[in-house]
């Protein structure tokens, strides 16, 4: 029934996204290089590669290249849940400690029952591990001229050329998409020059290295790690396919001599099957990647790789103007970007995180890692997991506007898949019905807490989860869908219904013990009761289970109980100083310049906080904001660009780009964040979701459609006078084929509309159609379902708040205009100023 379910799901999703995307944009092949005239020097300098499964980071070496291989399922451990069932007994004791103000004694209590490291009969998650390396050894030296080493983006494909020897060497690595094996060519210009050695290295205890004919095999099993024993199995294959030369094998290393091409076929694979099935046989899956890919041959897969990416990645094309710098190899770019006007490098980089979630997250396969699929190590930091409460919902705010909406699927998968493992944690832990989830989970779905009580007794994982499955109904129109993941809303509602509290001292229900994640309250510790985050959560997830109950007409008293109880939830807060309150009690300290701000989900990715329809607690979500500061982690400051975007600061968000695209080292300390000279995002160190936090700002920068409207260029910074987007999406099934601006004021928008519908744009210009007809001002509320305004109660507001700041009221248009399901609408600016 589960795979049913799944592949019912997958199917789904396909007809939809298959007719959704409209304009195929074209991007010009130099406009989309990374490009540096050295080798790398270490791995955050090496080149990412990956077609959704398998991984490679790519070194250029000249006589010693090193491919970094990844497989989606090398990860350690076995199957298995990681429960806490004693903390059920403790929980009426906790409440009763931390409504009695006695926040030590129960930070105290919750870190015996929960201690900062797993007991030796449990775990906080399995790491993601890697799979070794492919080691290229060469026979010339290390000299070589007109060297270059370069990624582009637009096809997927890495390149690395120099000249030795009066013979110009080129090698080229793609992970192959409709191929499934990573491709490595090797050509000289002069007959019978390349000569190598070949074989593979891997940090795996339990493994061996060994040549059957003319391939060298690595196979192995990956780590034991606390309570549980490895059992993935992993088989990786390298073949060549050599022109003009010979091929040796002594025990553990091909030699290949005097070949003119080697094309050099690698497959790998485990014994995976699903989160609860090891039963595959990782040889044959390889040998069979291996063979469908030698069946097709370089020339075919090179070419359906490049067509199969392209599918994806053409979607969206952006232009932000060109200055000199684009002559400059990447590294110097990055470098010089705070002292030299680079709008290309943000394009750039803009197109590199949707390079990236294209290459490590596809439909059928499981989701982004908190490196993507990018990871050289058996332990790397934070395990490589999946952490629920921003970092792996981060990696997804790039899709559904940035023409990418399939690709979320993998993490659609999971999020049914944790809503099965996460009945028993609600049950066990809670004594409650439904599904819960903490803060972290692996490949084996974990959903109990990790890292200790102080980091990981936080309950509103699966509520956050959750809102990617409404946004997608919001984008797509998709009822079929709904269908299929209502018992996931259900689920996480029915969970929240049960355990939610009565505060003593206020008219609220609250979910305790619970905190604003990983940040410290003024009493000593993260638990206490009602953060302003869960309230946020719930709203949306009460919300959200309660719309699609209506639109499938189901269970009505069921919804009927979850609106009761949305009632109860405490209302946004605005506190003494003007801030938007992290806590239930008026608990922030201006000096807090801690990396998580998460109370500010209100306003992103959430709609509940507008500039718009609610000034008063954006002013103060904005007060927060500067009190925070802007340097920070990377993921931090890529989520700042959004919350600068909603706020309507084109500038300020601007301003956390040149932050983000700060060049850190790899002796940067933690907390420094930037970017690495290969364009990955360091926290440091490296994560991943930074690159594609900041990618879905850049499209908040341009088009948002949260707040009931598509708003045309909302945050245009003042650099960027002139440009074009082609491709984004919206809200309400609505494409955004083209948008343009000139000097810095909208000239003209296409507009395709899916769905049919109401369309309501505001514009900071006169908009007519471009026939000339006029267009209709809006009236009233948006009719349109798919694009609707929060509807929150009133902010409560200190009574010794005095407001210093008020909001800055902007003139804009706003327009209806009918659309027809398939019809495309072409609207020009005028010179007139908004009303």
């Amino acid at each position: 029934m589960l795979l049913h379910l799944r592949h019912l799901l997958l199917l789904v999703s396909t007809w939809i996204f298959a007719g959704v995307f409209g304009v195929q944009a074209n991007t010009t092949s130099s406009d989309m290089l990374l490009w540096y005239r050295q080798p790398a020097d270490s791995w955050n300098e090496a080149l990412p590669v990956g077609n959704g499964r398998l991984g490679a980071m790519v070194f250029g070496g000249i006589d010693h290249e090193r491919l970094q291989l990844n497989e989606e399922t090398v990860w350690a451990g076995k199957p298995g849940n990681n429960n806490v069932p004693e903390l059920k007994q403790h929980l009426p004791r906790l409440r009763e400690l931390i409504f009695a103000g006695q926040y030590q004694e129960a930070q105290e209590l919750a870190n015996d029952i929960v201690p900062r490291y797993a007991r030796p009969d449990n775990n906080y998650g399995m790491p993601y591990q890697t799979l070794g390396d492919l080691i290229l050894d060469f026979e010339h030296s290390n000299n070589a001229t007109n060297y270059r080493r370069s990624l582009d983006i637009s096809k997927a494909i890495a390149v690395t050329r120099y000249d030795h020897n009066d013979t110009t060497y080129t090698r080229e690595v793609f992970s192959a998409f409709g191929g499934d094996v990573i491709v490595i060519r090797l050509e000289a210009s002069k007959p019978d020059s390349i000569s190598l050695s070949l074989s593979f290295r891997t940090d795996h205890t339990q493994s061996k290295i060994s040549t059957q004919g003319d391939s060298v095999h690595l196979q192995g099993t990956t780590s034991s790690h606390e309570n549980k024993k490895g059992r993935v199995k992993f088989h990786s294959i390298a073949h060549p396919v050599v022109e003009d030369g010979t091929v040796t094998a002594d025990a553990d290393t091909l030699h290949i001599s005097g070949a003119t091409r080697v094309t050099i076929y690698l497959s790998a694979a485990t014994n995976f099957k699903s989160y609860m099935d090891l039963s595959g046989v990782a040889a044959k899956k390889a040998e069979g990647h291996l063979q469908g890919a030698l069946a097709q041959g370089y020339a075919a897969l090179r070419k359906h790789h490049i067509a199969q990416y392209q599918r994806f990645f053409n979607r969206v094309t952006l232009d932000l103007g060109a200055t000199e710098q684009v002559n400059k190899p990447t590294d110097e770019r990055l470098r010089d970007f705070s002292m030299v006007d680079d709008p290309q490098l943000v394009a750039l980089y803009f197109q590199f995180g949707r390079y990236l979630l294209i290459s490590s997250s596809q439909p059928g396969g499981q989701p982004a890692t908190l490196q993507g699929i990018w990871n050289h190590q058996l332990q790397p930091p934070w395990g490589s997991k999946y952490t629920l409460n921003i970092n792996a919902e981060m990696n997804y705010w790039p899709a559904e506007a940035t023409n990418l909406s399939e690709l979320q699927e993998p993490l659609f998968s999971m999020i049914r898949d944790l809503s099965e493992t996460g009945q028993s944690t609600a049950k066990q832990m809670y004594g409650a019905n439904g599904w819960v989830t903490h803060h972290n989970t692996d490949l084996w779905r974990i959903t109990g807490p990790v890292d200790g009580a102080y980091y990981g007794l936080w309950i509103v994982g699966g509520a956050w989860l959750s809102q990617h499955l409404w946004q997608h109904y919001l984008y797509s129109g998709d009822k079929q869908f709904l269908e299929q993941i209502y018992p996931v809303l259900k689920g996480a509602t029915r969970f929240y219904l049960d355990v939610l509290q009565p505060h003593p001292d206020y008219p609220y229900l609250v979910l305790v013990p619970s905190m604003s994640p990983e940040n410290e309250h003024p009493y000593g510790g993260t638990i206490a009761a009602g953060p302003t985050m869960d309230s946020e959560l719930l709203f949306d997830l009460f919300s959200n289970t309660i719309a699609t109950a209506a639109l499938l007409e189901k269970d009505p008293a069921f919804a009927e109980q979850a609106k009761a109880a949305l009632e109860k939830l405490p209302p946004l807060q605005i506190g003494r100083w003007g801030q938007l309150q992290e806590w239930l009690d008026d608990w922030d300290r201006q000096d807090d310049h801690h990396r998580h701000i998460s109370h500010l989900y209100g306003l992103y990715p959430s709609n509940q906080i507008s500039p718009l329809s609610q000034p008063d607690l954006a002013n103060a979500a904005r007060t927060s904001l500067i009190a925070r500061g802007d340097k920070s982690t990377g993921w931090s400051m890529g989520w700042k660009v959004n919350w600068w975007a909603r706020l309507l600061d084109g500038d300020r968000a601007y301003k956390l780009i040149a932050d983000q695209l700060t060049p850190v080292g790899d002796d940067a300390g933690i907390e420094k964040g930037g970017t690495y000279l290969n364009l990955l995002d360091a926290h440091p160190p490296f994560q991943i979701d930074g690159n594609f936090g900041c990618t879905a700002g850049i499209a908040e920068m341009l088009l948002q459609s949260h707040d009931g409207e598509l708003f045309l260029l909302p945050a245009l910074p003042s650099r960027w006078k002139t440009g074009a987007v082609e491709g984004l999406q919206a809200r309400g099934g609505f494409s955004v084929d083209r948008l343009r601006w000139d000097k810095g004021r909208l000239s003209e928008v296409i507009i395709t509309s899916r769905l049919g519908g109401n369309l309501r744009i505001r514009s900071g210009v006169l908009l007519v159609l471009a026939d000339g007809t006029a267009l209709a001002p809006a009236s009233g509320v948006n009719p349109n379902p798919l694009l609707k305004k929060a509807q929150i109660k009133p902010p409560k507001v200190a009574a010794d708040f005095v407001p210093e700041m008020t909001w800055e009221s902007r003139n804009y248009w706003l327009y209806d205009l009918p659309t027809e399901k398939g019809m495309q609408y072409h609207l020009t600016g005028t010179t007139e100023n908004g009303l």
